[in-house]
């Protein structure tokens, strides 16, 4: 005969076994899990390659390096990657944006580092230098909207000016805060103008400015600072107007932040393991990818509650080393959370496309001997399906971590296009 106490012990056994499969449940449909694929290389023999972006509807972009050059690209999952034409006389592009048209602007320069560079669009195939001001001779373009406005900045040094590239003309954004900051360059442009980059403080020109400029309103501002930091550098905008960026003291090491309308500038979670970090894109669900690092670089993807490194994401035995590298990086981030970045694939340093985890898995990418699109790829490893990017962001409940005050070099002012 049964006691009453093992009968109980048994139901407590099993009450507590339930409740750990509802919570591994719980864990495994929430958690995002993607396949990875291998954007690959333009033409065979190039060395390496680098993500730099992805379109709302993932189209993306970077730079396949070889020999004295380097060639701008697109990649999509059903079409593989596409070279660009580089523009005469620069050797070194890159595609730092696209649109969902197939209009794409970057950089053209004589050397890997920018020299002699200048803003280019491509359109059907075909590559044109965009319009400078006039007496301007140096410029580059950091992102393109749906209506074909790109922006970026034109000059260098302490001329550098942010600038808009529109129907035919570039203007400089003249338009400054309420305390005198003014454009250095401009990072991103979303739908509906909003323009976010880095400013400078003419009465702190050691502070860096999160600046913000509403075209339609023709009225600029500063997201503001973490606290126990005082300055910001924007780097992404979505549709629905979230900026993100990193948040630092002076020229100190920086935090990740989402700044909103409605609930201001916010502190993203520090990946495990790191103590500074950067938000390089984010999509209307305000999903945001970046940059974490401590003695590695490490990509992250914040969904609005937790931050997760990439590299937890993706199917195991994958090839991929997305963690235990100073290459790796995640730059773009599409409206249904494909990510884009750069990693280590067997030995490679390569540019990546992360797709949400579908059951369906499709074929293997191949590098192009001319620039034509190659065969649809396959991810690199057999990926596990669960759920995919579909939260709602709550910016405004995210805690904020202590600040790190670590310093560390300025960042350059012309962060993203690396031509």
């Amino acid at each position: 005969m049964k006691t009453r106490s093992a009968t109980n012990f048994r139901s407590f056994a099993v009450a507590a076994a339930l409740l750990w499969l509802v919570v591994v449940a719980a864990v495994t449909a929430t958690t995002p899990q993607y396949q990875i694929y291998d954007i690959g290389v333009v033409e065979v023999g190039d060395t390496a390659s680098q993500g730099f972006g992805v379109s709302h509807a993932a189209v993306a972009v970077g730079r396949s390096f070889r020999t004295g050059g380097a060639q701008a690209f697109t990649w999509t999952l059903k079409g593989g990657i596409v070279g660009l034409p580089n523009l005469s006389g620069r050797s070194f592009a890159v595609s730092n944006s696209a649109n969902d048209t197939g209009i794409v602007v970057g950089t053209g320069a004589t050397t890997a580092f920018g020299s002699g560079r200048l803003p280019v669009i491509w359109q059907n195939g075909a590559v044109s230098q965009l319009p400078l001001p006039v007496g301007e001779t140096l410029g580059d373009a950091n992102s393109v909207n749906a209506s074909i406005v790109a922006v970026g900045s034109v000059n260098g040094g302490s001329l550098q000016r942010g600038v808009i590239y529109s129907g035919g003309s570039a203007t400089v954004i003249t338009q400054t805060t309420t305390n005198g900051s003014y454009f250095l360059t401009a990072f991103g442009i979303n739908d509906s103008g909003r323009i976010v980059g880095q400013g400078i403080d003419p009465t702190n020109a050691a502070r860096n400015v999160g600046i913000v400029y509403d075209i339609g309103q023709n009225m600029a501002f500063e997201v503001g600072a973490l606290p126990g930091m005082n300055g910001a550098l924007a780097f992404g905008v979505s549709n629905t107007g979230y900026v993100i960026g990193s948040s630092m003291l002076n020229q100190g090491s920086g935090l990740p932040f989402i700044w909103s309308d409605q609930g201001g500038i916010v502190a993203i979670p520090l990946a495990t393991g790191t103590s500074q970090g950067s938000a390089r894109a984010v999509n209307s669900a305000g999903w945001v990818v970046g940059n974490d690092s401590s003695a590695f670089s490490i990509p992250f993807l914040y969904d609005g509650v937790t931050t997760y490194r990439l590299a937890d994401l993706i199917p195991p035995n994958s090839g991929w080393d997305l963690s235990m590298n100073t290459s790796s990086s995640a730059l773009g981030i599409s409206e249904d959370g494909v990510i884009v970045g750069t990693g280590v694939h067997n030995g490679e340093t390569h540019a990546y496309a992360m797709v949400p985890a579908s059951p369906t898995p499709t074929p293997t990418p191949s590098p192009t001997s001319s620039p034509t699109a190659t065969p649809t790829p396959t991810p690199t490893s057999t990926p596990t399906p669960t759920a995919t990017p579909a939260a709602t962001p709550t910016p405004t409940a995210t805690p904020t971590p202590t600040p790190r005050l670590t310093p560390t070099p300025r960042p350059h002012p012309t962060v993203r296009p690396r031509p």
